[in-house]
């Protein structure tokens, strides 16, 4: 079926939610290894993996089988994240962002961090320990609407940073601390693999200089290497070549980050409209109160828009491909479907574009706005404080140290 708008808003009024899955293989065929993310492990631990028992059921038919997570719920929201900045860059969306400018401090490496790119959205830290002109952001009008904002008022959030009302908030580093705001994720993803095989890395280098150990090899004071003890820094020990990137590497095997083959790879976006529909909208955008008779129409508006912007994630980040670090690269082997789930188990299959999804979130954020609710234009931009830049710049200058100690 085609989705329209007034269709979500009808999905988002009645359902429990949208899935959508989609079959993957490696892209060097379906028998070709993948490398999983590493974890740090006990001493004793036998793999590096995310490795864990599931139960798959084929032909009504279930079992226990070994399975590993390729990309976990927290790495499947960063891609949700990236795909909606990059169609924001790309000025195919209209998003409301809070962004900390760190060119206008002579920091252009990091240029404008969004609430797109904080680790905690919003709430983060670095939004945190930035100005709002001349006021602490939290101080402003816009800080301190998201930090009174909850899930029985989202409204701040809904004009100003709608993402952490998709993607979960908890404002943990406000002034109330723990008991600061917490919005439960409204979307979650994974990919995981089922009933794999592990496998085992192997390594080493052949030098073609065929440099050997030599007993006069030393750290050098200015971070280098030296052959002359004399230049060494005190007290330093004798190296062996391969400490400074030269000679042979003994071949050996890692069998607890091998990579790993599996039967089958599946991608999984969970949206609940439950969560979504916990969300009220009670109060305009200046925090007037809505009529009685508004506010449904409002709610739902709101409710309807959020949920466009989650499929758009969705359809977005997986039409960006799925190169998750590298030798782990997927290629879909089937189409991608969404399927909006009743409350007594009916099933809805549609399908959606990037393109699709985009005009889905324009329109409703245009209901939302005539309901009475509208978006915050462009980006809000804040200057990182004195305190954050001279941070910054110290975190870079003991990191090029340490670096050029190892």
């Amino acid at each position: 079926m085609p989705l329209s708008y007034d269709k979500l808003a009808d999905l988002v009024r009645t359902h429990a939610g949208i899935r959508a899955r989609i079959n993957l293989e490696p892209l060097g065929g379906p028998d070709d290894k993948v490398f999983p993310p590493t974890y740090s492990v006990p001493d004793g631990a036998t793999t590096k993996y995310a490795v864990e028992i599931r139960v798959s059921t084929v032909e009504g038919v279930a079992a226990e089988v070994p399975s590993v997570v390729l990309s976990s719920v927290a790495a499947s929201a960063h891609r949700f994240k990236t795909a909606l900045r990059d169609a924001w860059a790309d000025g195919l969306l209209d998003l409301p962002l809070v962004g900390v400018d760190f060119d206008s401090v002579g920091l252009p490496e990091y240029g404008l961090v969004t609430d797109l790119d904080s680790p905690h959205g919003v709430y983060d830290a670095i939004q945190r320990d930035s100005l709002d002109g001349d006021l602490p952001f939290r101080h402003g009008d816009i800080g301190h609407a998201i930090t009174t904002a909850s899930v029985r008022n989202a409204t701040s959030l809904f004009v100003n940073s709608p993402i952490a009302l998709l993607t979960g908030a908890w404002d943990s580093t406000g002034p109330r601390g723990g008991l600061g705001s917490k919005f439960e994720r409204a979307i979650t993803g994974e990919i995981v693999a089922t009933n794999i095989a592990q496998g085992v890395k192997t390594s080493s280098r052949v030098d073609p200089l065929g440099i050997q150990k030599v007993a006069e090899l030393f750290e050098a004071k200015d971070g280098g290497w030296t052959l002359d003890k004399s230049e060494a820094k005190p007290k330093a020990k004798a190296l062996r070549p391969s400490e400074v990137n030269h000679g042979n590497v003994v071949p050996s095997i890692d069998s607890k980050a091998g990579g790993i083959t599996a039967e089958s790879i599946t991608a999984t976006v969970v949206l609940s409209l439950i969560q979504l529909r916990r969300l009220q909208f009670p109060t305009a955008a200046d925090g007037r109160a809505l009529p009685s008779d508004q506010r449904n129409e409002v709610a739902t508006a709101a409710r309807a828009t959020l949920a466009a912007l989650g499929l758009a994630a969705t359809v977005l980040s997986f039409e960006a491909g799925f190169d998750l670090r590298s030798r782990c690269v997927l290629a879909p082997t089937s189409n991608l479907v969404f399927e909006a789930v009743g409350r007594a188990g009916e099933v809805e299959a549609f399908e959606l574009s990037g393109d699709d999804a985009l005009a889905l979130v324009a329109d409703g954020a245009a209901r939302a706005s005539a309901a009475g609710l509208p978006w915050r234009a462009g980006v809000h931009r804040l200057r990182p404080t004195d305190r954050l830049v001279d941070l910054v710049r110290k975190s870079q200058t003991a990191r090029e140290a340490s670096t050029e100690d190892e």
